[in-house]
């Protein structure tokens, strides 16, 4: 497996050692030992989730003030435009972003550790986006900070993305809930 750091420390492309031949293609998509090996970290995942998006849907910037998540996603059909934004105090890189293209066809997998917010947008015709967690899904701790706020100043590849009244209606970054 190739290990691409990202300028926010903790958050990872994993880029897996595809197999191909005439009948098509294999890798190992998840090992927990050598997870833990490349994210220096123990790391149990409790749940996994599959969202299927449309052309242009954009979700997000996500993140659970408490039962906080970190997130290792994929993509297995389609492509997405995927974004990390650090919101950890004590980091030098708060409120920074960081961005990765993943597609069925890049195989690549991004791990967004806990203490971050995440989004992506679809950037072709579809997109189905699977992603392991490290905690449950929250409900009443879940927060959306806008996908198109000027502080963070995204540059989101899509114009007009599609997104559901909650992503259209997050904080703001500077009034958001962040981490210690």
């Amino acid at each position: 497996m190739n290990v691409i750091k990202t300028p926010l420390e903790g958050c990872l492309i994993l880029e897996p050692r595809v197999f191909t031949d005439e009948r098509g293609h294999f890798f190992e998509s998840f090992n927990a030992k050598r997870f833990d090996e490349i994210t220096g970290t123990s790391t149990q995942f409790l749940q996994d989730n599959h969202s299927q998006s449309k052309a242009k849907v954009l979700r997000g910037l996500h993140y659970q003030i408490e039962q906080a998540q970190g997130k290792l996603v994929r993509v297995v059909s389609g492509a997405v435009w995927d974004v990390a934004v650090d919101l950890r105090r004590s980091s030098p890189t708060f409120g920074q972003w960081t961005s990765v293209e993943l597609s069925a066809d890049n195989k690549r997998m991004f791990w967004v550790p806990a203490g971050f917010a995440h989004g992506f947008v679809v950037t072709g015709d579809h997109a189905d986006f699977l992603y392991k967690t490290t905690n449950y899904y929250a409900p009443q701790h879940e927060r959306t900070i806008a996908w198109d706020d000027a502080t963070l100043a995204i540059t989101w590849p899509i114009n007009d993305p599609v997104v559901n009244a909650k992503d259209a209606t997050g904080t703001s970054f500077v009034a958001a809930e962040t981490y210690a």
